[in-house]
């Protein structure tokens, strides 16, 4: 999971209360359940967003905003730059400009969680967005909120990209590695977790590679803030920013929750 108020503390945020203005009510399971307007159920196309924790984060011309890993869909501000002059010339590619449709498109096409497809709710704080990305109740118009992504402005102005830089804590965390930290394989993964019957499935991603450079499953956890761990071994160069994702499901859906982190490579 991402952090921006302190990604290394295993806090249980209750969802209900940011989604109160669309009818949430705790599930069962400990996702949150939305009552959402048609609006918000349309499909258009973070973390706890915590500061570094220990480890070397990326050189700091390459942080979002000074301070966090960009995750998704840019990996350097170079890359920002050259989409943002395009979009310029030829308005290409305007999805980047939407953190609703940036944050759907994390999910769905560089995590592969394809049921996961609606947004239920998305708070905007002058650069920063947080998306509240859900997918359909098997019955009526409610939604389950699956993960709070974390968008940040890569760069300034209007036109700036909207970059994907964590997730915040919910029932499922993901405190370990620290966000923003060096690491190298194998690497160990954990955090926290409320639910019944959870198996908790652990990737390692990186941008440009459609499979994940590194997987382990499946954790058996459950309980109340339980804590879970997980071990997983991975192959990416060195230098490069990796997202760590943590999911669960498999009760209504394959995946009912998640939460990913931002860490780096070490050098060889």
């Amino acid at each position: 999971m991402k952090r921006f108020t302190g990604p290394a503390l295993p806090v249980l945020i209750v969802l209900a209360v940011a989604a109160a203005g669309c009818g949430a009510v705790r599930d069962p399971r400990g996702s949150v359940t939305v009552t959402a307007s048609p609006e918000e159920t349309t499909p258009e196309g973070s973390p706890r967003t915590t500061p570094p924790g220990t480890g070397t984060p990326t050189p700091r011309g390459g942080l979002v905003a000074g301070r966090y890993q960009p995750l998704w869909p840019f990996s350097t501000p170079g890359e920002a730059t050259a989409w943002r002059e395009a979009h310029r010339r030829d308005g290409r590619e305007a999805w980047h400009l939407d953190a609703r449709r940036t944050a759907l498109a994390f999910t769905r096409d560089f995590l592969g969680f394809t049921e996961i497809d609606r947004v239920a709710e998305s708070v905007r704080q002058g650069d920063h967005a947080r998306v509240h990305v859900a997918y359909q109740a098997e019955e009526g118009p409610r939604l389950l909120v699956a993960a709070v992504v974390h968008l940040v402005r890569y760069g300034s102005g209007e036109d700036a990209p909207w970059e994907v830089v964590g997730t915040d804590d919910t029932s499922l965390s993901l405190t370990r590695p620290p966000y923003g930290s060096t690491v190298r394989s194998p690497l160990t993964v954990g955090g926290r977790i409320t639910g019944v019957d959870e198996s908790v499935k652990v990737q390692v991603r990186r941008p440009g590679s459609d499979a994940p450079v590194g997987e382990a499953c499946c954790v058996g956890a459950g309980g109340t803030g339980s804590p879970w761990s997980a071990r997983v071994s991975f192959k990416a160069p060195p230098g490069r920013t990796l997202t760590v994702v943590a999911s669960t499901g498999g009760h209504v859906a394959t995946v009912e929750r998640f939460a990913v982190t931002g860490v780096n490579v070490a050098p060889s």
